[in-house]
């Protein structure tokens, strides 16, 4: 009673998608971290402009929740204007 084609290429399928996420996810926390690093606000709104690029093009992919892209979006925002 061995794997049937379906099963096989569902498991193949999730493992390629699983490691396309991961990628996108690793991207966009790296430019999150990026602008919560910045010291200088004009250094940091140009990372911001570029951290908000990355969140919308995963949200845009499905990978994250819309709300989610949002809420991190406002919260790098308000950061930058803390500065």
């Amino acid at each position: 009673m061995g794997a049937k084609g379906s099963e096989l290429k569902r498991v193949r399928q999730a493992r390629k998608s699983n490691l396309r996420n991961n990628h996108y996810k690793s991207m966009m926390r790296t430019a999150i971290k990026n602008v919560m690093q910045a010291n200088k606000k004009d250094d940091a709104s140009d990372l911001l402009t570029k951290a908000v690029s990355t969140i919308d093009r995963v949200c845009t992919k499905g990978i994250i929740h819309r709300n989610y892209a949002s809420r991190h979006k406002s919260k790098l925002a308000k950061y930058v204007n803390s500065l």
